[in-house]
């Protein structure tokens, strides 16, 4: 923290040499009588059914023929790409076309088992026509056609996408949808589902009050995740490979009330509020004593144990020298002011990492030394837990690790391991925090590490693999809404710091889940609401991103009652928000306590 940093743009700039590779062509070929157009909806007549699109929504003008077309514009590091994979058979030739209008307007197939081929136009002010041609190879069985734009073009569009060649099994039409949605055994955090088989179904999808949560290959599925004494509607689609049926009828749910289900200490306040303390340095805002914290902090971090170098594990905590901070107290009363805290039912946590301070466990010896040294900072002055800041270039994802649910990155793997060793030798009312940077949580949705085709920033959401395995030890999440660069929310419009729809978009991407990479089959599931915090700046000092009370009171509204909402509309209502986390305690004395008095007054 403590920076105003716009995260790096995800690295995917080709060079021109690659237009002029074997494959990229303009051919056209007439098909056999006994071919088929595999493509689903290449009108784009249905909406987006059947394709998946990092940005992109249909139009009524201008179209080819019909009724609609696709209109996507490219932004930042996203060329705007639409894609479908649809099932062909082997050694077999195949036809790609469409129309297209714009700039720098690609149309491919890649997967093809032989030579990936595509088609482009410079510039098509008016509909174009593409079309190029490949052959399956022998054992290919699904192929994946694509249409987009360029980086920092305008916005282009396509229509009457064909994909002509012989069928593969199992093409057609969708199946029907599924009958028999009932509801089975719901608890504090999940809701299991049961529903009938549809002939002609390879996988069913499941979807949470309208949005798509999971999907699975059998006849059953259990939502987690889940607040306590919420209500939840829920619905099924049935998949093959021709495309989505239709939902299936509604059942609602009510999760049963619970303790704490999990994710740390259950005697937080309802609402809470979070601050970072510059214990370790002044920083322009002051020293501020931690006895002199007012009781509206909830949860205190002291910022921050660092490392002795990126990668040895080893943490210390340097408390603020008095040649910089002259008010500081001495160990004697800081550790009183700990205890006081704690007797006034607060929470006192080493936050680790921090601008400064980079921390890659590269290796198990990294690892022990990290489980070692943070909890002797934890045992010397009897802290509550640990808070989570890594940032920089801390954690990143290995060219070969696409999961995040089973992540196989030195750096991801013994973080987790530390983590939960961590929380097993202090137990349950351990308090285990986190404060990552949206382009390590929330830009998964678009990007995933270095990506399918390599090229991005190996860091694209390389948090949610530690969030997801964390999800039952985790007890806040509060992602830093600051020093952020635009974020493409679940509405698949972008969204930029300064008001309440980026708080808004940012947090209930974290509420609802997404999938991750826009991949529909790899989704990561919602946090419980009481698990999640905002992160804002308290003032303009603070960092960029910085809102006023009224727009903070505004995100709340809307988060919590929907009410007070503006573009962005959130999937449904949280009132169980756990509350608010800013940077930093010292910067809101510097501005006379404004955040803190703006929480006090919402949640009394």
């Amino acid at each position: 923290m403590d920076r105003a940093r716009r995260p790096r743009p995800v690295l995917t700039a080709l060079t021109a040499a690659l237009l002029a590779v074997p494959g990229i062509t303009a051919l056209s070929s007439a098909a056999r009588a006994a071919d088929a157009d595999v493509a689903v909806n290449g009108g784009f007549e249905s909406g987006l059914t059947g394709w998946t699109c990092t940005a992109g929504t249909t139009v009524t003008s201008p179209v080819h023929s019909g009724r609609s077309a696709l209109q996507a514009t490219p932004a930042g590091s996203d060329n705007a790409q639409c894609s479908q994979t649809v099932t062909v058979q082997p050694n077999a030739q195949y036809t790609l076309s469409g129309y297209v209008r714009g700039s720098y307007v690609y149309l491919g197939a890649s997967g093809t088992g032989t030579t990936d081929v595509s088609a482009w136009t410079q510039s098509a002010p008016d509909w174009q026509q593409l079309s190029t041609t490949f052959r399956t190879g022998a054992t290919t069985t699904r192929v994946t056609i694509y249409t987009h734009g360029w980086y920092g073009t305008g916005a282009y569009h396509a229509d009457d996408l064909t994909l002509t060649g012989p069928g593969g099994s199992g093409t057609g039409q969708p199946p029907a949808a599924p009958a028999g949605l009932r509801t089975t055994t719901v608890t504090a955090s999940s809701v299991g589902l049961s529903w009938s088989a549809v002939t002609g179904a390879t996988g069913y999808a499941v979807h949470r009050d309208g949005a798509r949560v999971q999907t699975v290959t059998g006849t059953s599925a259990t939502v987690s995740g889940l607040a306590a004494s919420t209500a939840y509607s829920f619905q099924v689609t049935a998949l093959n490979d021709a495309g989505e049926s239709a939902k299936s009828a509604v059942v609602t749910a009510t999760t049963s009330p619970g303790g704490d289900g999990g994710g740390g200490s259950s005697d937080l306040p309802a609402h809470a509020l979070v601050g970072y303390l510059h214990a370790s340095f002044a920083n322009g805002a002051g020293y501020t004593r931690l006895a002199d914290v007012p009781d509206s902090w909830d949860v205190i971090d002291l910022a921050f144990g660092e490392p002795t170098s990126a990668t040895s594990g080893d943490i210390r905590f340097d408390r603020c020298p008095v040649t910089e901070c002259p008010n500081v107290e001495s160990d004697a009363e800081f550790k009183a002011a700990i205890k006081a805290k704690q007797a006034a039912g607060k929470k006192v946590l080493i936050s680790i990492g921090g601008q400064n301070g980079q921390v890659q466990l590269t290796t198990t010896a990294a690892r022990d030394a990290f489980v070692s040294s943070v909890s002797h900072i934890i045992d010397t002055y009897g802290l509550d837990g640990l808070d989570i800041d890594f940032e920089g270039h801390s954690l990143s994802l290995n060219a070969n690790d696409t999961d995040f649910r089973n992540p196989t990155t030195p750096v991801i793997v013994n973080l987790i391991s530390a983590l939960k060793t961590l929380k097993a030798r202090y137990g349950a009312k351990f308090v285990l925090t986190t404060a990552p940077e949206t382009f390590f949580v929330q830009n998964g949705y678009q990007y995933y590490g270095t990506g399918k085709w390599g090229g991005q920033d190996p860091r694209c959401g390389a948090y949610l693999p530690v969030i997801h395995a964390l999800r039952d030890d985790l007890t806040l999440l509060h992602v830093q809404d600051y020093n952020s660069g635009p974020i493409m929310g679940l509405d698949n419009q972008y969204h930029s710091m300064g008001g309440a729809d980026f708080h808004i978009a940012m947090t209930d991407m974290l509420l609802t889940g997404f999938p991750v990479a826009g991949d529909p089959d790899n989704v990561f599931p919602p946090l419980r609401p009481d698990q999640v915090a905002i992160g804002m700046p308290a003032s303009t000092n603070a960092g960029n991103g910085y809102v006023s009370p009224a727009e903070v009171t505004r995100t709340l509204d809307c988060l919590t009652k929907e009410t007070n909402c503006g573009s962005y509309t959130p999937h449904g209502s949280r009132p169980a928000l756990r509350g608010l986390m800013t940077w930093s305690v010292n910067w809101d004395r510097y501005a006379n306590w404004e955040f803190q008095k703006n929480f006090d007054a919402y949640f009394g």
